[in-house]
């Protein structure tokens, strides 16, 4: 009996040191990946928020995109990918925030120097009408 279960221990070290190597792999092997298409997206919508004028426009938003995106390559350093990925996707939505303000601020001008134009030109209609 006492030799049956030598054997039988002998042969069980291996297979428990394989199965602990294989444990050791996955768990490895399972570690999340950096974000890395949320980071790029991040960057080019902030990239396309300054192409936009933004930091004049919409400064504070540009900013809130900007630090985010800061905090989110922290987290990657830091290997807390959920949080990086949670981190680009706000810098994202800041950036594209910082655009729309953007183009709402360039339309409301371009609409006060419209009405300053037809103004302009009612008051000029007014004085040709008195002309004549």
């Amino acid at each position: 009996m006492k030799y049956f279960s030598a054997t039988f221990l002998n042969h069980r070290i291996p297979l428990l040191c394989t199965l602990a190597l294989t444990s050791f792999l996955v768990a490895c092997a399972s570690a999340p990946l950096p974000p890395t298409d949320s980071l790029n997206a991040a960057r080019d919508a902030i990239a396309r928020a300054e192409q936009a004028d933004a930091r004049q426009y919409a400064g504070a938003e540009l900013e809130e995109a900007r630090a985010k995106l800061v905090m989110a390559e922290k987290a990657v350093a830091e290997e807390a990918m959920t949080e990086a990925d949670r981190m680009a996707q706000q810098a994202r939505v800041a950036a594209k925030l910082a655009v729309a303000r953007t183009e709402a601020a360039k339309a409301a001008e371009i609409n006060r120097e419209m009405g300053r134009g037809a103004d302009a030109l009612d008051v000029e209609m007014d004085r040709q009408g008195e002309q004549k």
